[in-house]
C-alpha cells in the first residue's frame, strides 16, 4: 500500500535498487512508492552508499517503539504552525540531519542546524533548542560553538535580552564565500610543495595541476556566491487571483 509503512522486502528491494544504480524516482516507481518516502527512508538509514535493508527495519521497530513509550498521556502536544504535519516534519528533519551528518557535521550539530533552518523564525534559544530537541544545555552549546566557528551561525539578543542563535540568508553567502576562501588555501599548500619537490619532476607537475584546477574552482565558487546573492532575499509575492512572483528584498 502506498500510504502504509514501509515492509521488510520493500526495503531489501530499496537496497538492491540502490545497488544496482537506480535513481529514487525509479525505485519508488517499481514499489509504487512516492519518490519523498524512498528518499527520506534511505537518507534517514545511513545514506545510498551505507543503506541496509536488515538495519534500517530494525531502526524503524526502535524509532516506532520509542515513539510509543514517549507519548504524552496527558494533554495533547502543541499543534504544528500551519497545519503541518508533526510526523512528516519529524521525519524531514530526520533525513535532512542525516545528510549534514553525511557532509561531516557531528550528530548534534546537524540535529541543531535542522532545527534552526526549519523554524519560521530562523533563530532559536538554547532553552528553545534544549526543549526541542530534548538534550542537555551542554550539548546544545558544544554544537553551537562549533556552528559559530564554521560561520553557520550568529547570535544576537532579542528584545527581552536573551541570546538568540540565528540563522539567516546572509549565513549561506557568508559560508560560500568562507569555503571559497579555503579552496585559496589548499591551492597555496600546493604550490610551495611545486618548489619543494622540484618544478620539472612528475609530483611538481601533479600539485601545479591541482592549485589550477582548485583556483578555478574557488574563483568560480567566489563569483557564483556574487552573482546569486541576490536570490537568497527573494520572497513570494501573490497578489488576488495572480500566480505568485518572485521580488528581492534585501532591507
Amino acid at each position: 500500500m502506498p500510504g502504509g509503512r514501509l515492509t521488510q522486502q520493500e526495503r531489501q528491494q530499496i537496497a538492491l535498487g540502490l545497488a544496482d544504480g537506480l535513481a529514487y524516482a525509479e525505485i519508488a516507481r517499481r514499489l509504487d512508492r512516492p519518490t519523498s518516502t524512498i528518499t527520506r527512508e534511505v537518507m534517514r538509514n545511513g545514506g545510498p552508499t551505507a543503506y541496509r535493508a536488515d538495519l534500517a527495519h530494525r531502526a524503524t521497530e526502535r524509532r516506532t517503539h520509542r515513539r510509543r513509550q514517549t507519548a504524552p498521556r496527558g494533554p495533547e502536544a502543541p499543534p504544528q504552525a500551519h497545519g503541518r504535519d508533526a510526523e512528516a516534519v519529524r521525519e524531514y528533519e530526520e533525513m535532512f540531519t542525516t545528510l549534514l551528518m553525511q557532509s561531516g557535521l557531528p550528530k548534534m550539530t546537524s540535529r541543531v542546524l535542522v532545527s534552526l533552518y526549519t523554524t519560521d523564525a530562523g533563530s532559536l534559544t538554547a532553552s528553545e533548542l534544549v526543549q526541542h530537541l530534548q538534550v542537555s544545555p551542554a550539548s546544545i552549546s558544544k554544537a553551537i560553538t562549533l556552528l559559530e566557528g564554521q560561520g553557520l551561525i550568529r547570535r544576537e539578543r532579542d528584545e527581552r535580552r536573551r541570546e538568540r542563535y540565528v540563522v539567516d540568508n546572509d549565513v549561506w553567502y557568508q559560508g560560500m564565500i568562507a569555503s571559497a576562501r579555503s579552496h585559496a588555501q589548499l591551492s597555496e599548500t600546493a604550490r610551495q610543495g611545486v618548489s619543494i619537490l622540484g618544478p620539472d619532476t612528475p609530483a611538481a607537475a601533479r600539485l601545479e595541476n591541482i592549485a589550477r584546477f582548485v583556483d578555478f574552482v574557488g574563483e568560480s565558487i567566489i563569483r557564483a556566491a556574487e552573482q546569486a546573492r541576490e536570490v537568497l532575499y527573494t520572497k513570494p509575492e501573490t497578489a488576488s487571483g495572480d500566480t505568485a512572483t518572485p521580488s528581492s528584498d534585501r532591507g
